[in-house]
């Protein structure tokens, strides 16, 4: 195993070995600090963030606005405090060692004034941000004004081109690195682009080496590439390391990190953790934010998958094939389908699933009475935490609206990550996991059960394995 040595990260020199940054709850500043302890970068989540009463509680988010405008200004303000809760935990936690970065998704709800009042109410405590989901622009105008460097988390050459001649090249000075994340492997929120196919996963090397090739010809100064998704043991990253083609590299750890003892999420997570196969972890479309995203299959996600398979298309005038009368609601509405997707429907009305519930595809999904309620339930308690969510039709701009209607077919991210960031039931919860994730159960370092400390995951990460 070739040595590992330190790079310079956020102006100083550390092991190129960095925390991903995991969403609501899951990456906070004991996680995040406790790997900067140990010498490398510990990324905290910036996005919804918690905060602590003077006994160290975590503060519920309550909202009491009326209105969805109203519930998203709190949110803005909870997550403000929260990230600076999380920055000075974090910075407590170092020891001064390393480098403490945070980590917000450009689509979440108030991205930018949030980010702007973490980075001024946490000065000198952080030292980068990462940025994904979509396409920051201004996310360097952000971070040069903080005196703190950027780190865009892209999934292809072509995305980061972008980036750089729209934006990146006025600041680059203040660009830390790029983040590679792979959309096949990677945990959480992926950045698949619609001519790459989610069945069709492409080796990594040939896309960084692509990426690190288009940072030469733009002149982009040689930060380091963060790999990030689908990362376990280095040794088998070896032909990376000192690698010219793609110069300086980092790894980041996402999935990893999960099952540490200062990970914050619940004992049942993460013994589930070691108990998963290969193929336990899928790659879906349900997201409310439209992006392709990688969770644990457990009876959430088959909820999902079995809602959208009973499902048909239907008009509300006899058209083409759609000549088939059903009957729809408590009031008996018509609409018109296919005869076979008649029949179906009915089949499925017959078993229990009783309330079609209308999609922006012209198609009419089959529901129990409960999960009708629970779903209109959730799109009334809105309360934006996306720029614009699929599942609510929220948008924070314009008439706060996006124009389409709310779709069933998908679910409140806030509310299903909240709940298992706090211990929720982990068969009926979004649990987001990289696609290694089944590695836990077949590493031999967790033999036992052994749930390491950040110190001891790091040590064992420099060896190699």
């Amino acid at each position: 195993m070739k040595a590992i040595e330190p790079i310079l990260i956020s102006g100083k020199e550390v092991l190129p070995l960095v925390e991903g940054g995991k969403g609501v709850a899951v990456s906070t500043g004991r996680s995040s600090g406790a790997w900067a302890a140990a010498g490398g970068v510990g990324t905290f989540s910036g996005v919804n963030a918690d905060s602590y009463d003077e006994h160290g509680n975590i503060v519920p988010m309550v909202y009491h606005g009326k209105t969805r405008r109203e519930r998203h200004d709190e949110l803005i303000a909870f997550g403000i405090k929260g990230g600076i809760n999380q920055a000075r935990v974090a910075h407590e936690m170092s020891n001064g060692e390393g480098r403490i970065h945070m980590n917000v998704l450009w689509e979440m709800g108030g991205a930018e004034p949030v980010l702007e009042g973490v980075l001024e109410g946490a000065k000198g405590l952080i030292h980068g941000v990462t940025c994904g989901a979509g396409m920051p622009y201004r996310v360097a105008e952000i971070a040069v004004k903080h005196g703190v460097y950027y780190y865009p988390i892209v999934s292809s050459a072509r995305a980061f081109r972008a980036l750089w001649k729209r934006s990146y090249h006025k600041h680059p000075e203040f660009l830390g690195g790029v983040v590679y994340e792979d959309p096949w492997l990677a945990g959480g929120h992926n950045g698949l682009s619609n001519s790459e196919d989610p069945r069709e996963p492409q080796a990594p090397y040939p896309r960084v080496a692509e990426l690190r090739k288009a940072m030469r010809d733009m002149n982009v100064p040689d930060v380091p590439i963060f790999m990030a998704g689908g990362v376990w043991w280095l040794s088998e990253f070896e032909d990376w390391i000192g690698n010219p083609e793609l110069g300086p590299i980092a790894f980041q750890f996402g999935t990893r990190p999960l099952l540490t003892k200062e990970s914050p999420i619940s004992d049942e997570w993460k013994h589930r953790l070691l108990t998963l196969q290969p193929g336990d972890v899928l790659l879906h479309r349900f997201s409310p934010t439209g992006f392709y995203s990688s969770a644990v299959k457990n009876d959430f996600l088959q909820d999902l998958v079995d809602r959208s398979e009973r499902q048909i298309p239907y008009v509300r005038k006899p058209e083409g094939v759609l000549t088939a009368a059903l009957a729809i609601g408590a009031r008996g509405r018509e609409v018109f389908v296919e005869p076979q997707d008649k029949e179906r429907a009915e089949q499925w009305m017959a078993a229990g699933y009783t309330e079609a519930m209308r999609t922006p595809d012209s198609t009419l999904v089959f529901v129990t009475p409960d999960s009708q309620a629970k779903i209109l339930k959730d799109q009334i308690d809105c309360m934006g935490c996306l720029s614009a969510c699929n599942f609510s039709n929220w948008s924070q701009h314009g008439d706060y609206t996006t124009g389409k209607a709310a779709d069933p077919r998908s679910f409140c991210i806030q509310k299903t990550l909240q709940n298992i960031g706090h211990g929720g039931d982990v068969e009926n919860e979004l649990m987001f996991a990289g696609h290694n994730a089944y590695r836990f159960g077949k590493d031999p370092f967790y033999n036992g059960g052994f749930i390491p400390t950040v110190k001891e995951l790091v040590e064992r990460i420099m060896t190699g394995y």
